[in-house]
């Protein structure tokens, strides 16, 4: 499922959002700048409703819409230099984005870095 699919019934969560210092910089070439004092190139807290991660990427691609192409693919999948975790726990597929989140989940995106 991608984002936008998620299950209609279901729970509506508060996830803590949370995207890693590496994302929030291409935020500050766009001039969007959060509502609750986060800063571009600092990790950012967002509180989120969704009752799974395609809600929660859905409200986070509202706010931030530049943020669509440089986490997803052409075909609707996390890039390759992207990651996510919910709960401490690495999606386990790029394509599905189904995971059920709970009142307290964390969903942290990051931004794989490589190079020596």
């Amino acid at each position: 499922m991608g984002p936008g699919t998620g299950r209609s019934g279901e729970y509506a969560a508060m996830a803590q959002l949370v995207l890693a210092p590496a994302l929030t910089r291409w935020l500050a070439d766009s001039g969007t700048t959060p509502a609750d004092g986060n800063r571009a190139g600092a990790e950012w807290r967002l509180s989120v409703d969704g009752a799974d991660v395609a809600a929660v990427l859905d409200t986070l691609f509202g706010r931030f819409p530049t943020l669509r192409s440089y986490l997803l693919d052409e075909q609707g999948g996390l890039r390759h230099h992207v990651a996510i975790f919910v709960d401490g726990r690495a999606l386990p597929d790029k394509r599905d984005f189904s995971v059920v989140l709970s009142p307290a989940s964390e969903v942290y995106l990051a931004q794989a870095l490589s190079g020596g």
